[in-house]
């Protein structure tokens, strides 16, 4: 395959907002600056404390992607099941038709704050109405492509330097490195779809796109013209830095709060199923999470 550069199509600096008591969110899809990006309906960067969270609330026609960088996140869903993401770990939570949770930052023996990512990915119209699901990744069982010993990529979803991801993760297809260097001047490229939206997110450090520098918290979106992205490392500090792309969606997107649909008629209809306890929201009626006021680490060990 010729290697085609992607070129980039704008880039900012997500910039750091609170959400409720405790919490602060640097959203860099899902703000005027960057509504969408199909299928991509949301990137927060999230740092939460105890005792904020995000407490029992439903979602529709969406799949969530969240990622444990620092911290423990408690998770429990109305259908009982119930898990602890630690650094490292993953979740692929499929909304599908219905669900109900609660995602509450575990309270540290020594107060730190949880930090993590998590990503709205759209569902095609056809699979609006799956039955949900969720698939936790362990850091343990993420492949780590090292093509030199100053780059590590975890293949979270998708291939990278040879290196492939474990199978079936979300619906939509969806493409997901995460990755690392602790030097500056270190090359990086990844092959991408040719029908896929790319985005690139500096988390840690500082990388190079094009001779130009990009510092933390930068968010970079490209073109859909080529099939490959390369830079380098541009901090003297660890860089981390998220490449994440996804299937095109040609579909329109309606979305109101954590429902999300392709027209008015059916969003009006999530909004009914969801005030009637009907069409897959019948367990949600009347549900209350165990963590929904906490939950300590002396805890965790029973919570599962």
């Amino acid at each position: 395959m010729t290697k085609i550069l992607r070129t980039l199509a704008h880039y900012f600096a997500a910039t750091e907002t609170q959400e409720g008591v405790g919490a602060t969110v640097r959203r860099s899809i899902g703000t005027h600056k960057q509504r969408n990006f199909s299928p991509f309906l949301l990137l927060d960067h999230f740092t939460v404390s105890p005792p904020a969270g995000f407490p029992d609330h439903p979602h529709h026609g969406q799949e969530t992607i969240t990622y444990m960088s620092q911290g423990m996140i408690a998770h429990e869903d109305f259908t009982g099941a119930k898990g602890v993401l630690r650094p490292g770990d993953m979740q692929f939570m499929t909304a599908g038709k219905a669900a109900m949770h609660a995602e509450i930052p575990v309270l540290m023996a020594d107060d730190s704050p949880c930090i993590g990512m998590q990503l709205w990915v759209d569902l095609p119209a056809k699979l609006k109405d799956v039955e949900p699901r969720y698939r936790d990744l362990k850091n343990g069982d993420i492949p780590i492509a090292r093509p030199n010993d100053h780059l590590a990529v975890k293949v979270i979803s998708g291939k990278s330097y040879g290196i492939e991801s474990v199978k079936e993760l979300a619906y939509t297809p969806v493409e997901y490195y995460i990755f690392n260097s602790d030097k500056k001047g270190t090359r990086f490229e990844q092959q991408v779809p040719s029908n896929f939206n790319v985005f690139l997110y500096v988390s840690k450090g500082a990388i190079s796109f094009n001779g130009k520098h990009y510092p933390q918290y930068s968010t970079l979106f490209f073109n859909i013209d080529g099939n490959t992205i390369e830079g380098s490392i541009d901090s003297d500090e660890d860089t981390e830095f998220f490449l994440i792309g996804g299937l095109i969606l040609d579909q329109p997107i309606l979305q109101h709060g954590p429902f999300v649909e392709t027209n008015s008629e059916r969003l009006r209809k999530v909004f009914e199923n969801y005030q009637t306890g009907t069409n897959g929201f019948e367990r949600a009626v009347g549900w209350r999470s165990s963590i929904r006021n906490g939950i300590t680490e002396a805890e965790v060990a029973d919570h599962h």
